[in-house]
């Protein structure tokens, strides 16, 4: 009887970690099983440009797989995620300031305050450029709203 009380313990916390990891995927862009399609988010600081990270230099955050091009890249990330996370969990901010989760080319960012925004395309990077301020603004009204909804149901 206990064996089987620890057998269904177990199911459990696996089904919770399972459910877990799928809530957080919804707050966060995941490409290819890792946050913002494997870029590194914490070169995009410090080189100024998207750099892909190795699975060498993996880190968890929010649930998700992030990776990084070194080592100090990613000791950086976990000593404190939030200075270097993308806002709107990865999506594309100009997407985001009409209220839908898009996905982001890793090479169309922009740092703005210290904070980094990712964008869909060109063209999204260039709607971005002309309104920095408004498209901010209008994309953190949104994610305050649709954070926690499955892109799929925007």
């Amino acid at each position: 009887m206990r064996i089987l009380k620890s057998l269904f313990l177990m199911a459990g916390l696996i089904a919770s970690f399972a459910t877990m990891a799928r809530a957080d995927q919804i707050s966060d862009y995941v490409k290819d099983g890792v946050a913002i399609g494997g870029a590194d988010p914490v070169a995009y600081f410090t080189e100024n440009k998207s750099v892909i990270g190795i699975a060498e230099f993996t880190a968890g955050w929010h649930g998700v797989a992030w990776r990084f091009a070194s080592a100090k890249n990613r000791d950086a990330f976990v000593a404190d995620p939030a200075r270097y996370a993308p806002q709107f969990g990865g999506f594309c901010a100009t997407g985001m300031s009409f209220g839908k989760k898009v996905p982001i080319d890793p090479a169309k960012f922009s740092i703005v305050g210290g904070k980094l925004y990712l964008n869909n395309s060109a063209g999204a990077q260039s709607m971005f450029q002309r309104d920095v301020a408004g498209t901010i603004a209008k994309a953190n009204t949104n994610w305050s709203t649709v954070e926690n909804i499955p892109a799929d149901k925007l």
